[in-house]
């Protein structure tokens, strides 16, 4: 299973950007699928999770900002990031709990996409 991560770039403050996600592979079942970031000296957090296809959950952080849209494809999802602060400038990275065909459930992680948002 791989997870391949898109959409990041610079942006100015209080500008738009969307995240993609898209996992592929040997894939029974998604769990969850989730976006967390990184920014320089800090720990990785969570921003924002969908659950069993209809469960969305985000930091209070990004609250009324960021959304998961709810169209999401199969095996994809997507990151609305809006009025974007620079203080979201980070690595995000993907993350989902897939269920394999042969295998039991298990996290993956995707590569890491930059988000830099200037002042």
């Amino acid at each position: 299973v791989q997870l391949q991560a898109s959409g990041g770039g610079l942006v100015q403050a209080g500008g738009s950007l969307r995240l993609s996600c898209t996992a592929s592979g040997s894939i029974f079942t998604i769990n969850t699928m989730g976006w967390y970031r990184q920014a320089p000296g800090k720990e990785r957090e969570l921003v924002a999770t969908l659950s069993g296809g209809d469960t969305m959950t985000y930091a209070d952080s990004v609250k009324g900002r960021f959304t998961i849209p709810g169209d999401n494809p199969k095996n994809t999802l997507y990151l609305q990031m809006n009025s974007l602060k620079p203080e979201d400038t980070a690595v995000y990275y993907c993350t989902a709990d897939i269920t394999g065909w042969a295998s039991k459930s298990k996290i993956f992680w995707g590569q890491g996409t930059q988000v830099t948002v200037s002042s």
